[in-house]
């Protein structure tokens, strides 16, 4: 599917859609009715990458202590509004980056209304955020349960109600923890729609199962040209959220950060334990790999077990070993640099490895 340009709205200074590089969310998971364990938490999401953090305000205890994290947040923040629409007027006046709402439950049209003129006099956008655990029962009713039409119908009729108010700065989510649903349901409206997508597989599960389902509902996107922001939903810190959607988009090449591992799954050819070498390198890189990924570079490092492909890839790389015999062939932009034996191939890559970047 081509990718299809999409308007741009603005969140606290990081633009969505157009021609920005696609964003990276969270989702605190403290009570944002208490500022200090909030500000804790999102402090460690800028520091691991986080573009966007978003927060629950389930009452108006939130809503007020929205305006205090506001004041100390190094991230712009946006308020997840359900069910009364004077949370949400009460978020923006707070300093609300962005709303995101269900025009579906936030009440009357006369409710909604008052909650796009509070975010036209703001100047902020509304993501409209549809699940599939709560869609109009008209729509449930005849397609007989949760279907990807369904979803993107119900999307649509949300959007035409905010912008039939006037208003036109609207991000687009749909959530289902179906990765098929989901997904054929995000390409409908990418049809149907230029407003921004807010892309993502909600309620994704554990840490290991999660980031399965996520990189095959978002990758699935991503490679289609769809997504312009995205959250990677986890039952876990939402550090990891930050982390695994860092290595997705630098997987599918869409972004240039980070240190980039190419290992070989191993076979019956190979003559060194390579998973310990890998798991020595990856927990040697340690720091120089955070170096790496909160500077906007990139290393490709190659870890290859045997010689069928292993020279190629080590070459190919810019830092990278094959190994043969209970050794190892070093290799640093191209050229071989070295040959050291198994059990030092861990800390010969990461003295190569600063000697790279040293010399680049």
């Amino acid at each position: 599917m081509k990718k299809k340009r999409k308007k741009q709205i603005n969140c606290g200074g990081v633009p969505i859609g157009g021609d920005a590089p696609i964003s990276i969310q969270s989702m605190t998971k403290t009570k944002t009715s208490d500022p200090k364990a909030t500000l804790a938490q999102i402090d460690r999401l800028a520091e691991a990458g986080c573009d966007i953090a978003r927060l629950a305000v389930p009452d108006m205890d939130a809503a007020l202590a929205f305006e205090k994290i506001k004041a100390k947040s190094p991230l712009p923040l946006v308020a997840d509004i359900h069910f009364d629409h004077r949370l949400a007027i009460a978020a923006i006046e707070s300093g609300a980056d962005k709303i995101r709402i269900n025009p579906g439950n936030i009440g009357s049209e006369d409710k909604v209304l008052e909650v796009v003129e509070a975010a036209k006099r703001a100047g902020i956008p509304i993501r409209v955020g549809v699940n599939s655990g709560s869609l109009q029962k008209d729509i449930l009713e005849r397609d007989g349960g949760v279907s990807p039409a369904g979803l993107a119908e119900s999307a649509m009729r949300n959007v035409s109600l905010l912008e039939s108010m006037g208003f036109e700065d609207i991000v687009i989510s749909l959530k289902s923890s179906n990765v098929r649903l989901n997904t054929e349901a995000y390409r409908l409206v990418h049809e149907q729609s230029d407003h921004p997508l807010h892309i993502g597989v909600t309620e994704a599960g554990t840490l290991a199962r999660g980031k399965v389902k996520s990189a095959a509902g978002i990758g699935a996107l991503l490679l289609d040209g769809i997504g312009d922001t995205m959250r990677v939903s986890l039952t876990a810190d939402p550090v990891e959220e930050i982390t695994f959607a860092k290595e997705l988009l630098t997987a599918l090449d869409m972004r240039s950060e980070g240190i980039e591992i190419i290992s070989c799954p191993t076979c019956g050819r190979t003559r060194v334990d390579l998973e310990k070498i890998v798991a020595g390198v990856e927990e040697k890189l340690g720091p120089i790999r955070d170096e790496y990924a909160t500077s906007g570079r990139k290393l490709k490092l190659a870890v290859m077990g045997c010689a069928v492909n292993g020279p190629g890839e080590a070459r190919g790389a810019d830092v990278g070993v094959a190994c043969g015999e209970g050794k190892g062939v070093l290799f640093a932009g191209g050229e071989i640099v070295g040959s050291v034996e198994e059990a030092e191939i861990p800390d010969a890559i990461i003295g190569i490895i600063k000697e790279y970047e040293r010399l680049t």
